[in-house]
């Protein structure tokens, strides 16, 4: 068994807060698992009666009647046997659908109503995975007003993937890179059978399933070459105008940068890709465009281009964002400015800080640099940092298993792998 102790020990320190737990996440990188096994395990680990666990999955066939919500109330209403605590596990619940109030006419019955009276019960503690973020959020921690409370699920951190990886653990590194922490990879063993269950997950599920519930039947071929656009340009800078033109000499497809936008949201609201906003240190300002694109899960990202364009550096710094946003940061872009004078004339020069990753008081200027093989690249990797006039620790991140260092200005230097394994070491 996988283990997901940091998602486990998020469901434990919630249990039975007045709360509905929603996990949420990309399909497929364990949401289920997590809650119907990790956890429902726990539970009896300490003396829960099986009874008094009740779950359901609106993605399998069979409770396909329950997705409407008075059947789905109904069944889980049935199932409350006594005064003690009964915990609700529903899977998938935005399979959940609306459907018209028979009691009064222009009104609609979703499945927020069925959590909502869940809510009143003193004897239920309520868990729903699911994995479109926007109707999430808007149907269920907005309505409720603070009354839900997110757990947000990744695919294999590094750390996971490391831990439970059966071959020669030198060999991790390559295979994270090349095939990333989709739970199911770690069951498979040749290149064919996991490039061909990235592919398929990626047209079968998630593409199919981002057309349907978008309604955007005709796009396919949109939505295609835009996924590939995205795909070759992770790590650089980029934003609807530019992917628009890029359409236009391209493939010689007129498309709005509004309808561009109207695509990447769709597929950040899967969970496939997510948006870092660039920052403006100094300024202390965010800057409207352009912006970077991460996918949530390098495979993914590698099997789209069918394995073709490995370039490690860009997936390195993937990797590093995913992980930074894994541990709880809140992570953008970060800008640092100069003026300069060049044949007497003032110009502005920019430098780039690949993340700034806040959380609480705490925040990290993070450089990912796959290789320092000189002064003058080690300089040129910090150009920015010395733009940068306060306290906060500076980071750069190698590909080579360093021992961790730091330079003259206190700017700490330390390999991927370590940097992943080891959450205390950019503290070092």
């Amino acid at each position: 068994m996988i283990e997901r102790n940091k998602y486990l020990d998020k469901l434990i320190r919630k249990k039975e807060n007045g709360l509905i737990k929603v996990i949420t996440g990309i399909r497929r990188c364990g949401k289920s698992y997590l809650l119907f096994n990790i956890y429902h395990d726990y539970l009896k680990s300490i003396g829960i009666d099986d009874r008094h666990i009740v779950e359901i999955s609106l993605d399998e066939i069979q409770n396909a009647r329950y997705r409407d919500p008075f059947a789905l109330a109904e069944y889980i209403e049935s199932h409350f046997f006594d005064n003690a605590m009964h915990y609700v596990f529903i899977d998938e619940i935005q399979k959940a659908v609306s459907v018209e109030n028979p009691y009064a006419q222009g009104d609609t019955v979703t499945f927020a109503d069925v959590l909502l009276e869940l809510m009143k019960k003193r004897n239920a503690d309520v868990y729903v995975t699911g994995s479109n973020s926007k109707m999430l959020s808007s149907d269920i921690l907005t309505e409720f007003r603070g009354r839900g409370d997110e757990v947000r699920v990744n695919p294999l951190s590094y750390s996971e993937f490391y831990s439970a990886y059966k071959g020669e653990k030198s060999d991790a590194w390559a295979e994270y890179v090349t095939y990333g922490g989709m739970p199911y990879i770690m069951y498979l063993d040749e290149h064919e059978d996991k490039s061909q269950y990235l592919k398929t997950l990626f047209d079968r599920v998630y593409i199919q399933d981002i057309l349907e519930r978008n309604k955007l039947y005709k796009s396919d071929l949109v939505t295609d070459d835009l996924l590939d656009f995205i795909s070759s340009a992770v790590g650089s800078l980029t934003n609807p105008t530019r992917l628009a033109n890029t359409f236009e000499t391209v493939r010689h497809i007129k498309i709005s940068p509004k309808e561009i936008s109207k695509y990447l949201d769709c597929f950040i609201d899967a969970f496939m890709i997510t948006e870092a906003k660039r920052y403006d240190i100094k300024g202390r300002r965010y800057i409207g465009s352009p912006q970077k694109y991460y996918f949530t899960d390098i495979g993914l990202r590698n099997a789209r281009l069918s394995f073709r364009q490995q370039e490690e550096t860009h997936i390195m710094e993937n990797i590093i964002f995913n992980e930074l946003c894994m541990r709880g940061f809140d992570v953008d872009v970060g800008i640092a400015e100069q003026n300069l004078r060049e044949g007497g004339k003032s110009k502005r020069a920019a430098y780039e800080i690949d993340f700034v990753a806040n959380k609480g008081s705490k925040r990290y200027y993070v450089q990912s640099a796959y290789a320092i093989p000189d002064e003058e690249k080690r300089l040129q990797e910090t150009r920015g940092f010395s733009l940068i006039h306060d306290a906060f620790r500076r980071i750069v991140i190698v590909r080579d298993n360093i021992v961790p260092w730091h330079d003259d200005v206190g700017t700490l230097y330390v390999g991927i792998e370590k940097f992943l394994l080891d959450e205390n070491a950019i503290d070092i």
